[in-house]
């Protein structure tokens, strides 16, 4: 690639970030703005330098509209042209109340009928 002209490589980079943000379907939201996650890796995860430069605190964590976490994120820098955000915490998010107590045995889901 580097005996195409600056511009041209510029044009490939710009269309190959369209493209990964377009397939993206995770996506952060912190701050009342939403940025495509370009990858994920344990740990964290990477943004686009270009649209965010620096990245701290809690966040959520989306998977198309579906909520899939709350992140703590402790650290983020520039490397490339990624964001990479270091992640202490992650959590799953449910859609029921925790429970104060612990359960004994598997639970029923429903009785047979006899025969």
């Amino acid at each position: 690639m580097e005996f195409l002209p600056k511009e041209v490589l510029e044009g490939l980079r710009a269309a190959q970030k369209r493209e990964a943000a377009k397939n993206a379907r995770l996506r952060v939201l912190a701050g009342g703005q939403i940025w495509p996650v370009l990858r994920r890796f344990k740990g964290g995860f990477a943004l686009d330098a270009d649209q965010v430069t620096n990245l701290r605190g809690h966040i959520d964590l989306y998977d198309g509209p579906e909520h899939v976490a709350t992140c703590l994120i402790v650290a983020s820098e520039i490397q490339g042209r990624e964001l990479i955000c270091t992640v202490k915490r992650e959590t799953a998010v449910s859609d029921r109340a925790p429970l104060d107590f612990a359960q004994d045995g598997p639970r029923i889901a429903g009785y047979l009928p006899e025969l």
